[in-house]
């Protein structure tokens, strides 16, 4: 008798998945597997990510790219009536194999990605349409890596935002109390948290997920931020960040995370905040401004590195 996936081990699903050529990249220590599927023949279902994103008894990762053509999914196709450029759709799982909208880090590392299959071709200045289940994200090619137009920010509840600074409260292992929080979407849903000292962002407890209260309706992933001192130097704003990833756990690095932190701090700082920042995170140091975009909404671009580490194909 054959078990169904979810009740199979994770090595029993990876048998399963015999033959399958892969990547593993990362971005700043946000660590994917990538797999290559064109025409959309090899559909991965949560189980099966689950178990490649597995630390123990699979590859380890914190979530799963496939990079497939955007006609092969009904969500690619509604991203070339947005987009028709945006031939290549970034099909992302967390690490539990839930689906997610957007991983600003996961972006740079599948276009680096593509370059490294030889699917695309990209010069250092060039721009390349990326479909997301978020809508279609703009790569650019940079010396140093890649700079991501993340789209348009916005709170999750504007109204409170505006009257209180804050819409929710946090609570995790090594706080002493709930902390005032703000909660904003970058495609994907962000909470973010302000700590005063260092001290408190290194004794956080972040292997059991922090409570929000009130959680967005999507669930959320958590910030945990302190402000450098100075804030700002030549111009430029500097933050060090701790995250907890819905579906996954502390991550070394989000992107989407760090464009959130710097839109909740640039907000807390009030008139005359910069419009550009550093923010380090565990895994190195990722770029956050604050652009026009053709919409006429405030965009986000987030740069940083993309790194294609190793190539295999299951046993």
């Amino acid at each position: 008798m054959t078990l169904p996936a979810a009740a199979q081990s994770a090595p029993d699903v990876i048998h399963g998945l015999a033959g399958l050529p892969f990547a593993k990249g990362h971005g700043t220590g946000n660590d994917f597997v990538l797999v290559a599927d064109p025409a959309g023949d090899r559909h991965l279902a949560e189980a099966e990510a689950a178990a490649l994103c597995d630390r123990h008894q699979g590859i380890g990762a914190d979530g799963l790219i496939r990079a497939i053509r955007s006609r092969e999914l009904p969500e690619g196709i509604s991203v070339l009536a947005e987009e028709p450029e945006a031939e290549w759709f970034m099909d992302y799982r967390n690490a539990d194999g839930s689906l997610s909208e957007m991983c600003g880090n996961g972006v740079r590392v599948f276009v680096a990605f593509l370059l490294d299959q030889g699917l695309v071709e990209l010069a250092p200045g060039e721009v390349l349409p990326i479909g997301t289940r978020a809508g279609v994200k703009r790569v650019e090619r940079r010396s140093d890596g890649f700079a991501v137009d993340m789209g348009p920010w916005e709170f999750i509840d504007p109204q409170r935002a505006a009257a209180d600074a804050s819409d929710a409260t946090v609570t995790a292992v090594g706080l002493d109390v709930a902390r005032p929080a703000l909660s904003v979407s970058m495609g994907n849903p962000h909470t973010v948290v302000a700590l005063a000292e260092p001290s408190e962002l290194a004794g956080l407890g972040l292997h059991t997920a922090p409570a929000v209260d009130p959680v967005p309706p999507h669930g959320t992933n958590v910030e945990f931020v302190v402000p450098s001192e100075p804030l700002v130097a030549d111009g430029v704003g500097s933050v060090t960040m701790r995250v907890h990833e819905r579906g996954v756990g502390e991550t070394q690095s989000c992107g989407t995370g760090a464009c959130a932190a710097a839109v909740a701090i640039r907000y807390w700082a009030g008139a005359g905040a910069p419009d550009r920042w550093d923010v380090v995170v565990p895994g190195g140091r990722v770029g956050v401004a604050f652009i026009p975009g053709a919409d006429g909404r405030e965009h986000v671009e987030l740069s940083g590195p993309a790194v294609i580490v190793a190539h295999g194909t299951l046993g």
